[in-house]
């Protein structure tokens, strides 16, 4: 019996998240369809994966040992995909997963530095949250992953690449903190960024509006009269246009980029994408400081 590929990678979410709910939220599809696969999956093993709960689900001993085989199943699928693909056989292959907003900001160019160093490396790119990258990269599904909240794991090598800097920008010229009580939305960029936020600014309470995507942030004021928190590197032209402006007393916030590798991954192979990686970060790094020093 052939096992359906899909069925394996919504039980890897399913597991990451918990819940099938979330599980379908992060595969875009309905919960029913997220059961349904699970269900399938369990009949073609005859052993059930998951216990069922009201407050979610939680795999069962066969579901926690099955983990294993279906991470090295899609493992080795990606593998023999990426290097049997393409018509000229690639010298090497290697998966990258970021966040989303870490694509934009040096994902995308890593691949074009990677692709023009090493035009015969097979690339795999993936976006996630941070947990399922980790897991990910864990498994062996990834090889690298770019992410602002690493996991320290046995296997793993964890690297501080950047900092991103996060500025607290208004559409009202000449704004402080205390013309923003009302008219300020949180963007979660993550726990560090949450106590910064409680100890450096006590005096503007946490606002009923929240949005947990912080890469979202910016589009969404930018068509309402609200303040918010985002990243340096990509609120500049709206400064330029006059539609932001810096907040003039509010503390700018660094949130550190990590790098988290296999630490298997072929020496030359990491060689080379780790020297991609540095160049791609040093043309970053020079992009923002020239962008502060413009706001």
């Amino acid at each position: 019996m052939m096992m359906d590929l899909q069925l394996l990678r919504t039980f890897l979410d399913v597991i990451d998240t918990g819940s099938f709910a979330a599980a379908a939220d992060r595969l875009h599809v309905t919960q029913s369809a997220v059961s349904l696969r699970i269900s399938r999956l369990e009949g073609q093993l005859g052993r059930p994966l998951f216990q069922r709960g009201k407050t979610g689900v939680t795999p069962t001993p066969a579901g926690r040992e099955f983990r294993r085989h279906a991470a090295a199943i899609l493992r080795s699928w990606d593998q023999a995909r990426m290097q049997v693909g393409g018509a000229e056989v690639p010298s090497a292959a290697l998966s990258i997963g970021a966040e989303v907003s870490l694509w934009s900001r040096l994902g995308f160019r890593w691949l074009d530095a990677l692709a023009t160093s090493e035009p015969r490396i097979a690339l795999r790119s993936e976006v996630d949250g941070p947990e399922a990258l980790m897991r990910r990269v864990a498994e062996g599904t990834l090889q690298v992953a770019l992410t602002y909240a690493p996991a320290v794991r046995g296997g793993l090598d964890c690297a501080v690449l950047m900092e991103d800097d996060l500025i607290l920008v208004s559409p009202w010229e000449d704004a402080q903190i205390a013309d923003l009580k009302g008219r300020y939305v949180l963007a979660d960029w993550g726990q560090d960024f949450l106590r910064f936020h409680e100890s450096a600014l006590p005096d503007l309470p946490v606002p009923d509006v929240q949005m947990a995507v912080g890469t979202l942030i910016l589009r969404y004021i930018a068509a309402r009269p609200l303040a918010a928190y985002v990243p340096a590197r990509a609120v500049h032209s709206y400064v330029a246009a006059g539609q932001l402006f810096p907040v003039t007393d509010a503390p700018s916030f660094a949130q550190e980029i990590w790098a988290v590798w296999r630490n298997d991954i072929d020496p030359a192979l990491r060689q080379t994408a780790q020297m991609a990686l540095e160049a791609t970060v040093a043309q970053a790094q020079a992009d923002v400081a020239e962008l502060i020093g413009d706001l």
